[in-house]
């Protein structure tokens, strides 16, 4: 089942694989879309989106902090359709 994402309320056109291994900050540039990121393993926060809707799971544990409804997009891959708010 392909997933969708949802990217500052706007519906993306390409949608993801099942197989997918791309984290979603992976996926967003391969979306060409400006997207903030420093660390890409989960230190620095400074990817933090809020997760609207949906589900992921972490591939690695971060060490930022996120609050309730937060996820860093660098470590992340989406399990469902997800929509994200992220407010650079």
């Amino acid at each position: 089942m392909m997933k969708s994402v949802t990217f500052n309320g706007v519906l993306l056109d390409e949608k993801i694989p099942e197989d997918n291994t791309l984290t979603t900050l992976e996926y967003l540039e391969s979306q060409n879309l400006k997207v903030n990121y420093h660390c890409r393993d989960g230190t620095c926060g400074a990817c933090r989106c809020k997760l609207n809707s949906g589900d992921v799971i972490y591939n690695t544990d971060p060490l930022a902090y996120i609050r309730d409804g937060e996820i860093l997009t660098c470590c992340t891959i989406p399990t469902s359709d997800i929509d994200i708010t992220c407010n650079y």
